[in-house]
């Protein structure tokens, strides 16, 4: 079922709807180039459909923007998974693209925690500051509850190293929101994973 979230604040005005069972469709406009085509692979890799209507103080810088995005989409993800009830829960995923290798596992644990590793070469990719990659997936997980492990193993090319990085988290997240015909309630010994 699509879950809408929108956040507006003096600095940004977001809409966003994510389809954790969706079809990899996508609809973004972040106002960063570079940052709505790695959202629409994360669409199309994860076989999540999303829309994004953001409008940000781009005329300050895009940290605004990317750090608003994560925090929907994490909302969006976190209120997709509902109880979590028979869920996979956990799951990883590597990703070529070209020289590069990246490296991403998720635990949808009801916990917040993100590590984050990747050399980058340049500054920018685009209209998006490197620095600010890893601050997306932060505000990602923190916002969906989620342990979040990225990191970049190799490559020398920031758009590949990148483009690897949200594939890899497009499959691994639509690995372990899916429904494992096994599990009768949420995947814990605690029997809750919300807070």
């Amino acid at each position: 079922m699509p879950i809408t979230v929108t956040r507006t604040t003096r600095e940004t005005d977001i809409t966003l709807t994510l389809d954790l069972h969706g079809s990899g469709q996508a609809d973004v406009h972040t106002g960063i180039g570079f940052f709505d085509h790695m959202l629409t692979l994360f669409a199309s890799h994860g076989l999540f459909d999303l829309t994004v209507a953001a409008h940000g103080d781009l005329h300050i810088d895009e940290h605004h923007t990317v750090e608003d995005v994560g925090i929907c989409l994490g909302r969006a993800i976190s209120q997709g998974l509902g109880e979590r009830a028979g869920i996979v829960r956990t799951a990883h995923s590597y990703v070529p693209m070209d020289e590069a290798l990246a490296f991403v596992a998720v635990d949808l644990s009801g916990r917040a925690y993100c590590v984050f590793e990747a050399a980058w070469h340049t500054p920018r990719i685009g209209g998006l500051g490197t620095d600010l990659i890893g601050h997306f997936f932060e505000s990602v997980a923190g916002h969906a509850a989620m342990n979040l492990h990225a990191r970049v193993l190799y490559g020398h090319n920031d758009h590949h190293q990148c483009e690897a990085l949200f594939k890899a988290f497009a499959r691994a997240l639509d690995a372990a929101t899916r429904s494992d015909p096994r599990r009768q309630g949420v995947p814990s010994t605690k029997g809750t994973l919300t807070l």
